[in-house]
């Protein structure tokens, strides 16, 4: 019934990356992107996309992030400081360090992943979504709630 987790990962992603943040590269400010992109270096500034772009942003292993993160898909190997909004899916791979709060469409969270915040789904429906101010609006109220 129950199998051995611990050496089971997540399926590797066949993602095509335009944009690749270096691991000695560090930006201060937002980053707008219309594109995917790979992050290995250091961001210090929200990351965000636009609505109806289906953009992915993966954090590597020496990957950091200080800022929130607004994309369809969000895998996240390295750290990251401030809130993550994923219209469709959120992952955490094992060692992977976030301390903020999650609202996602689907999740996969490896053994070893260390996650400090609110998890939360987004609504079902597909315009909600697909809606980064209705994931802000619940996990503005699940705030308000505990406290």
């Amino acid at each position: 019934m129950f199998e051995k987790l611990k050496d089971k990962s997540l399926s590797p992603s066949q993602e095509r990356f335009d944009t690749i943040i270096g691991r000695t590269t560090q930006i201060y400010g937002r980053l707008v992107l219309l594109d995917s992109v790979r992050i290995d270096g250091k961001v210090v500034g929200n990351i965000e996309t636009t609505k109806d772009n289906k953009v992915t942003v993966a954090i590597g292993k020496t990957g950091e992030v200080s800022g929130d993160i607004t994309a369809h898909r969000v895998m996240v190997a390295g750290k990251v400081e401030g809130n993550i909004y994923a219209a469709e899916r959120v992952e955490f791979h094992k060692d992977s360090v976030v301390q903020g709060d999650i609202s996602y469409g689907s999740i996969a969270v490896e053994h070893g992943a260390r996650l400090l915040g609110l998890v939360i789904q987004n609504p079902i429906s597909s315009a909600a979504a697909n809606s980064t101010a209705d994931a802000k609006s619940v996990i503005k109220k699940a705030q308000e709630s505990s406290s």
